[in-house]
């Protein structure tokens, strides 16, 4: 297809997967809005993550989905995308660009029918018989020739014949919300960029190292560098985050299920260092610019790694000695155990080797 010259007034991305996805497409948007200005771009996300989106100006506006419908009976499958299409047309796009890549967002694309459907050729996954792929513009699995995740994500501007400006994620979270963060931490005696914030879990537990691991590591860097300790995640996580609290001899802020999305940016913005699980955190750390120490499993840190921010991203070597054969998806980096392979002593090395490359200017890495 010929890409008109004119310049895209109206946009939508669709965006249906997590956080990290969520960041890390955050670099589309923000090339797109340099390259058109007075563009409307607007976001598809699952609702939870619908004020993450504005609070920090990701997209202009957000039109939601709930997972929990779309993953329902058909009948509820068939009155959320009813609902959520019903939403999109009445923007009338003349831009559509699905990183989302999936069967779902691939209708959504095709019912909009925007003058320019930007897809990817090939699919992440083989389409099945009766699928269709409704782009008239075809980007690269990954562009601009980067392996990185954040370069499929990329990728469309290249299919467009746009530069590319920006490469990394940068979010930084509005005033108030670093002001609520400021009052939050100085109520636990945590002062800014003098604590490590540790995120220990994970949408798998075989993606989350062990929880007695991290209470060691935790008191190590403590006893060493006399930095605080600040656990982050979600409310499914508490359990895990009692076990960490148990097991250490240093005292631990638990924040775990205590923080907006919105609020946590704003407490890891603050952080020293982010220690954690391969996870959407991590990948909000690097974006509000906090050095990361990244444990991975089965997923290739050259695909998911953090970007932007000093980091080392450890993971066992390859190929694995299965330590949960009957948990394992061996050939699935989502559901596979490998990160349990990790011992203490290379993770603190690591921890290690961030404080003392990074003085307390925090810098961008492109």
């Amino acid at each position: 297809m010929q890409i008109s010259p004119a310049p895209f007034r109206s946009i939508l991305i669709i965006q249906t997967k997590f956080i990290g996805d969520i960041v890390l497409a955050s670099t589309l948007a923000r090339n797109l809005r340099l390259e058109f200005p007075d563009a409307r771009i607007v976001f598809l996300c699952e609702a939870h993550f619908e004020s993450f989106v504005v609070a920090h100006g990701i997209a202009s506006e957000v039109v939601t989905f709930r997972r929990a419908r779309m993953r329902g009976n058909p009948l509820e499958r068939g009155k959320e995308l009813y609902a959520v299409v019903r939403a999109l047309r009445r923007f009338r796009f003349d831009l559509t660009i699905d990183v989302t890549d999936s069967k779902s967002s691939r209708v959504v694309s095709g019912l909009i029918n925007a003058r320019t459907r930007v897809g990817y050729n090939p699919p992440e996954r083989r389409l099945k018989l009766l699928e269709r792929q409704p782009a008239n513009v075809f980007a690269k699995p990954y562009g601009f020739g980067g392996q990185h995740f954040v370069y499929r994500y990329l990728s469309p501007l290249e299919a467009l014949g746009i530069d590319l400006r920006v490469t990394v994620p940068s979010i930084q979270p509005p005033t108030f919300e670093a002001t609520k963060a400021l009052a939050l931490l100085g109520t636990h005696d945590i002062h800014p960029n003098a604590f490590v914030a540790v995120h220990a879990g994970a949408s798998f537990k075989g993606r989350q190292w062990q929880p007695e691991r991290f209470a060691e590591a935790i008191d190590q860097v403590a006893a060493e560098t006399g930095l605080g300790v600040v656990l982050v995640g979600g409310p499914g996580e508490r359990e895990t985050a009692a076990r960490i609290v148990s097991g250490t001899a240093t005292p631990v802020v638990d924040l775990v299920g205590a923080l907006s999305l919105e609020n946590l940016l704003a407490v890891l913005e603050q952080a020293r260092l982010f220690l954690g699980n391969e996870s959407g955190p991590m990948h909000m750390a690097a974006a509000a610019g906090t050095p990361v120490v990244g444990l991975f499993g089965l997923t290739h840190p050259s695909r998911w790694g953090p970007v932007g921010v000093p980091s080392i991203a450890l993971r066992p070597s390859m190929p694995c000695d299965c330590v949960a054969r009957d948990l394992c998806r061996r050939s699935d980096p989502s559901k596979a155990c490998c990160v349990w392979r990790l011992e203490v002593k290379p993770v603190v090395d690591a921890v290690r080797e961030i404080l003392a490359r990074t003085d307390l200017k925090k810098e961008r890495v492109v």
